[in-house]
């Protein structure tokens, strides 16, 4: 399995733990008002670093490339940046809005950097 797979995969299952304790969090406190931020880490880092990580998986050819790597930077960056301050902005911390305005930013950059790496990937 190429490296970078193997690093999507991983980084996934530290974004599912992590929305799994902020929906256990939540469940416990009866407080919902992060539910926001706790779809955000399951969807972009659990399931579409996840996809992103079988992607590569089935196509290595690309996956070592230099775009592979700075998309990977990228978008992980922004997620990374992004799931905290969404979560204190949900949570009653206004001044969060801008980190998570360029943050998203970060992650539609390595979303468009992801279309490019599949646009560019040869059947096998």
């Amino acid at each position: 399995m190429p490296k970078i797979a193997h690093w999507y995969f991983r980084t996934a299952i530290c974004f599912l733990i992590a929305g799994i304790l902020i929906g256990l969090h939540m469940s416990m406190t009866q407080n919902h008002a992060a539910v926001g931020a706790h779809a955000h880490i399951n969807l972009l880092g659990w399931v579409t670093m996840g996809l992103f990580g079988a992607f590569h998986a089935l196509n290595p050819l690309g996956a070592g490339t230099r775009l592979a790597k700075l998309q990977y930077g990228i978008y992980t960056g922004g997620v990374v940046v992004m799931a905290p301050a969404l979560y204190l902005l949900l949570t009653g911390h206004p001044a969060w809005e801008p980190v998570v305005a360029l943050s998203s930013l970060a992650v539609f950059v390595g979303v468009l950097m992801f279309a490019a790496i599949v646009f560019r990937a040869r059947p096998a």
